[in-house]
């Protein structure tokens, strides 16, 4: 957790000043009980009015002064812990986009979401509790018990043992607690990915009429988490009750050995309320130290799983060679073997083939023979195990992220659309791109009709996941976020599939005029999209059984000659 610590470092002044202030509320708070005993012995008892009102007036100042730098401090600290939750979750999220999806995959979509939502707030709440609970509990002890002796040794031996003997049960029920915090934490993230899982899945839910099993399945998962956190509060509904007991017989002991004391005349009576007073402040800031204590456990089990994250090493990058492989090559894929983390068989085996400038490559092949695990291989998203991956003769683990996914215009197999506007959908592709660029743009994916049709046109609002679109408009939009990107390679992942044959013709036709100085990959189920491409390669199994024109690939290859006739027929295969 002290790792966490280093995101402090731009509000250093901000926290001197905050500790500052917490000191001058702690001993002006207990300087307090201090002006009473000394109104009591030298004015009340001895009548002196003028005395009374002057150390009166004292104790109004000091208790304006603490007020002054309790709100000061608060301030002070509650904008410390809001900042550093706002610090803590962008270079988490940086991070994130940073990470190699298998790295992602360690950790998932829905712990990823509860630490940076749940835990960086559990550190923001523990760091609040620090500060207001925490760090004026050994002030107000120490400062207080020296007050105490000053006044009566024995007093002060008896609160100092009361304070042993509250610490002491605050270990144990912290020892009891923290393995459950950190399987609360565990629960969380498993509730937090059933939930997702369950709205995100509705619609299969109800076609399937399995509303009552999943609603069981949930409830299970609600279940664990409520237990758990049943058994948490039972420990300190436990504790919190012998605090204040073992308060309350404390003041007893103080009044009963104080009345002794005064009536043998070893003791004044402003020195018993001073006692009182002090003995009030250091166990009630005891409990609240305890209570920001409690929060510790928890705030370590959430900095632990946010450092898991930032802790894992930054890929190291070779600045690429200026020489190019060759003029006309762009991508180049060397004896190429991937295996998924955990995978007994490869889905690639030694996959090699080239990608032109000017030049259309398709892929075709069989659901599952490795099509689209080329394509994340290519953006970077995981690396080959054996092999080697070129772009302009440079491999492209060499290239920083950013920089190679900006030469690469990609449209995933999935269409997905982010919150906003069409613009903003579009401004992804260029950040600065132009009205005329996006209707550009839009007309050659086949869709600047249909936005030219709507009230706002290109500042028409999108829904989350674009839920307000068609899967064919998304999929254009999808297009057109690519090619406003004006990029050195077009990445097509599986992109045509919910076009008709007419508006696939039209998008096809207007992209090889936009695509001729750029290389384009393109990976497709349908033949129509992919007869006329310059090379087209036949997977089959996580091997290329065939690279070739569509024409030679009939003569050449019995899978895509298959392919072919149960889409278009004998005729066209002959």
């Amino acid at each position: 957790m002290l790792k966490l610590f280093s995101f402090l470092e731009p509000y250093k002044k901000r926290t001197i000043l905050m500790l500052v202030c917490l000191s001058i509320q702690v001993f002006g708070t207990l300087y307090i009980p201090t002006l009473t005993a000394d109104i009591v012995d030298n004015g009340i008892i001895k009548g002196n009015l003028e005395y009374i009102w002057r150390i009166g007036g004292m104790m109004v100042l000091v208790a304006a002064l603490v007020t002054g730098v309790s709100i000061l401090g608060t301030y002070l600290s509650s904008y410390i812990a809001a900042s550093l939750g706002r610090d803590i979750r962008n270079a988490l999220f940086r991070k994130a986009q940073d990470l190699s999806i298998d790295e992602f995959n360690q950790f998932g979509t829905a712990s990823m979401i509860t630490r940076n939502t749940n835990d960086i707030t559990q550190i923001q709440q523990a760091f609040s509790s620090a500060v207001v609970m925490l760090l004026p509990a050994p002030f107000m002890a120490v400062a207080g018990l020296i007050l105490a002796f000053s006044k009566d040794k024995l007093l002060a031996l008896s609160i100092l043992g009361v304070m042993l003997l509250i610490i002491l049960l605050a270990l144990v029920i912290s020892k009891k607690t923290i393995p459950l915090f950190a399987k609360q934490q565990m629960l969380f993230d498993s509730l937090n990915k059933n939930v997702r899982e369950k709205i995100t899945g509705v619609r299969v839910i109800r076609a399937f009429n399995s509303t009552g099993y999943e609603k069981k399945r949930l409830d299970e998962t609600f279940t664990n988490y409520r237990n758990t956190a049943i058994r948490i509060n039972k420990f300190f509904a436990t504790l919190m009750p012998l605090i204040t007991l073992i308060m309350n017989l404390t003041t007893l002991l103080i009044v009963w050995v104080g009345d002794i004391r005064i009536t043998s005349g070893t003791m004044q009576l402003g020195d018993l309320i001073a006692i009182l007073g002090y003995a009030s402040l250091i166990l009630t800031s005891l409990i609240m130290g305890i209570m920001g204590i409690i929060g510790i456990p928890r705030a370590k089990i959430s900095a632990d799983r946010i450092r898991a994250i930032l802790d894992i090493k930054d890929h190291s990058f070779k600045e690429p060679s200026k020489d190019q492989y060759q003029n006309d090559v762009n991508i180049e894929f060397r004896n190429v073997t991937f295996r998924y983390t955990g995978a007994e068989e490869p889905v690639l085996r030694d996959i090699s083939f080239q990608v032109k400038k000017g030049q259309t490559t398709a892929i075709v092949g069989s659901t599952g023979s490795g099509k689209t695990t080329i394509v994340n291989l290519l953006m970077g998203f995981y690396e080959p195990q054996e092999g080697s991956i070129l772009y302009n003769g440079n491999e492209i683990h060499n290239f920083p992220h950013q920089e190679l996914r900006n030469k690469i215009g990609y449209v995933p197999q999935k269409a997905f659309l982010f919150s906003g506007t069409i613009s903003d959908n579009l401004k992804q592709g260029k950040k600065d791109a132009t009205t005329e660029e996006m209707y550009h743009a839009c007309q050659i994916a086949q869709i600047s009709d249909f936005i030219s049709g709507l009230e706002r046109g290109v500042e028409t609002v999108v829904s989350q996941g674009g839920n307000n679109f068609s899967g064919g408009q998304k999929q254009r939009l999808s297009i057109a976020r690519a090619v406003i990107k004006k990029p050195e390679l077009y990445v097509f992942d599986d992109s045509f599939s919910a076009l008709d044959f007419k508006t696939d013709a039209k998008l096809r036709a207007l992209l090889s005029e936009e695509t001729k100085e750029a290389a384009v990959i393109i990976v497709a189920q349908r033949i129509n999209t992919i007869m006329n491409a310059e090379q087209i390669i036949v997977l089959d199994e996580g091997v290329i059984v065939g690279i070739g024109t569509h024409q030679s690939l009939l003569a050449e290859c019995e899978l895509y000659k298959q392919i072919v006739e149960s889409q278009l027929g004998k005729e066209e295969s002959a």
